[in-house]
């Protein structure tokens, strides 16, 4: 549990350093261009500094792997983190409460351990890989719908072509627009939402990393647009497209999509 109690550390770090940032003008100041290829604003910049910060006095990594700077190199324990040091930007400049740190640590390739918190709500996702999902200490599992017209879901499509998710948005009972992807495959772990439909082809692993072990930690699954086994490369220029539900839904999800 020592990569998770630093990661509380870090979110602490982050909340403390952000917080006059949220709800204001000046927390969406542009920055720069991100080594992910979209604009870094003031908020994002001030948060990957406070865990930059962090991995050079307590150096958790060998590698970090982040939206904002892309790649850099520590001396720590062998392993690479994958951060999204504040996922919903644009909720956490327009002081929506749905924004999150995502922190997952991947060693040989494989992520082993994540850490998801709402940065407004301080509610805390974590998960190990083979031993489970929790939300704020206690166990969590995926939902047991398994009709599409019971359930809820995040679906998001390209912007101006709907086209592929008419069908699949026909067939849900509910479907959201949260905003902040790690959350959101979070929730499918916590049971609170049955699905997580991304087709915009620019979904990162800094930012779906950490999401994704909690979600099939507790039961559900994730793949992409052909039902097949996902795998992120290591690289934050690179974005994709992703399917995650509670598991029962998932065929008949891949089914409408195809």
């Amino acid at each position: 549990m020592e990569f998770l109690d630093s990661c509380n550390e870090i979110a602490r770090d982050v909340k403390d350093a952000i917080r006059g940032l949220v709800g204001t003008p000046e927390g969406g100041d542009f920055i720069k261009m991100g080594a992910d290829g979209t604009p870094t604003k003031r908020i994002d910049q001030v948060a990957e500094d406070c865990v930059v910060a962090y991995l050079q006095e307590k150096p958790l990594c060998t590698t970090l792997i982040s939206e904002e700077l892309g790649r850099a190199a520590f001396c720590g324990d062998e392993g690479t983190i994958f951060l999204d040091p504040i996922d919903g930007t644009f909720n956490a400049v327009a002081g929506i409460p749905f924004y999150a740190i995502s922190i997952a640590y991947a060693k040989g390739g494989v992520v082993q351990k994540a850490y998801v918190e709402n940065l407004a709500t301080c509610d805390i996702f974590t998960a190990i890989r083979g031993k489970g999902a929790w939300l704020n200490g206690h166990g969590i599992q995926v939902s047991g719908i398994s009709r599409l017209s019971e359930s809820a879901m995040s679906v998001y499509g390209r912007k101006f072509d709907p086209a592929r998710v008419l069908q699949i948005q026909q067939k849900i009972r509910r479907f959201r627009l949260l905003g902040a992807s790690a959350l959101e495959l979070s929730f499918i772990g916590g049971g609170m939402t049955d699905g997580f439909i991304d087709l915009r082809g620019t979904l990162r692993v800094t930012d779906a990393a950490a999401g994704m072990l909690i979600c099939t930690e507790a039961g559900g699954k994730v793949t992409d647009l052909n039902g097949a086994p996902f795998i992120f490369p290591d690289e934050v220029t690179i974005g994709k497209c992703l399917v995650a539900t509670n598991g029962t839904l998932h065929g008949k999800v891949i089914e409408y999509l195809r």
